[in-house]
């Protein structure tokens, strides 16, 4: 079982960084195209959307060199592996994104007070050739967004960058056809509104990944209160839950056990708590540890335990 899931993960690794390069290709074609336009241009918007595509750019090469990581065996010191790197990726991706909403607030902010003309031209074809490539790389990453948190961040960063580009035409017409000159600060801000969410709800998943925290499919209580009906059970304490990688979870419990429990049924309980946590519950953990004890052994473990 263990080769088979090691096996599926170097699989699903290998085509993530597939999607990844093919869609970091076309980001970096893209940030070259909007940084010439938006020269030619002076258009905000498309400085801003070419500063959205540098970060998404960077942020698409943490994410690359974290799936290779995530690829490495683990080992007595590692000893869940590297898989946690796709967490760190997404906090250090949101952590960018931050960086970059104050920038093109700050710019966008300015051009409303004091907006200037525009060269049509530039800006639309630069705004068109992004969009079109950000649909592309969406294609791409469509099918593995659900495979790790790392390749959810890569998705939403180039969704959000499709989104940018559809602000800049919209602000290029309004330019061009009722010389709107604000247009164009307009479109810098929905640019950063439409980053600041994606990087606080990144960054709230990894905090609370990093933190221990239990997933939010995941009802503690629930777990807690159906092991004590298991019979030779006589409590549950000490059950924590948390989130080693995408998809992979990890449980703990003390399982405290009636007097007078023989080997046999110590040994049948053990297997009945393993098969109810890959099976009962809404999402299967693969992963659990079980401490059978006396029921006096609670009284001499460490209160903050």
């Amino acid at each position: 079982m263990n080769h088979v899931h090691s096996h599926e993960q170097g699989k699903h690794g290998q085509q993530s960084s597939t999607r990844l390069v093919v869609a970091l290709s076309v980001t970096l074609v893209v940030l070259i195209v909007e940084i010439i336009g938006g020269i030619i241009s002076g258009s905000v918007g498309l400085l801003a959307d070419a500063g959205h595509m540098f970060i998404d750019s960077s942020g698409l090469i943490v994410a690359l060199i974290a799936s290779r990581i995530m690829l490495r065996p683990r080992n007595d010191i590692y000893t869940w592996g590297w898989g946690r790197i796709e967490i760190i990726a997404a906090g250090v991706q949101a952590g960018m994104l931050f960086l970059i909403c104050l920038w093109v607030a700050y710019h966008a902010i300015g051009r409303l007070f004091s907006p200037v003309s525009l060269e049509f031209t530039p800006m639309i074809i630069a705004a068109s050739v992004g969009l079109l490539a950000n649909l592309i790389s969406l294609s791409v990453l469509f099918g593995g967004r659900a495979s790790s948190l790392n390749m959810k961040a890569a998705f939403l960063e180039v969704l959000n960058d499709a989104l940018g580009s559809v602000a800049v035409i919209v602000a290029a017409l309004g330019y061009y056809f009722f010389d709107w000159q604000r247009a164009d600060g307009i479109a810098a801000l929905l640019v950063a509104g439409l980053m600041a969410p994606r990087a606080i709800l990144l960054l709230r998943s990894a905090v609370r990944i990093l933190l221990e925290a239990s997933p939010h499919d995941v009802d503690v209580a629930d777990i807690r209160k159906h092991f004590a009906t298991l019979p030779y059970v006589a409590n549950v304490h000490d059950v924590h839950v948390s989130t080693i990688r995408t998809g992979v979870l990890s449980l703990t419990a003390h399982i405290a056990i009636v007097p007078q429990t023989t080997d046999d049924q110590r040994g049948q309980l053990l297997h009945r708590l393993e098969a109810c946590a890959q099976q009962h519950f809404q999402v299967p953990i693969l992963h659990s540890t079980f401490q059978l004890e006396q029921e006096i052994h609670g009284s001499h473990e460490n209160s903050q335990h």
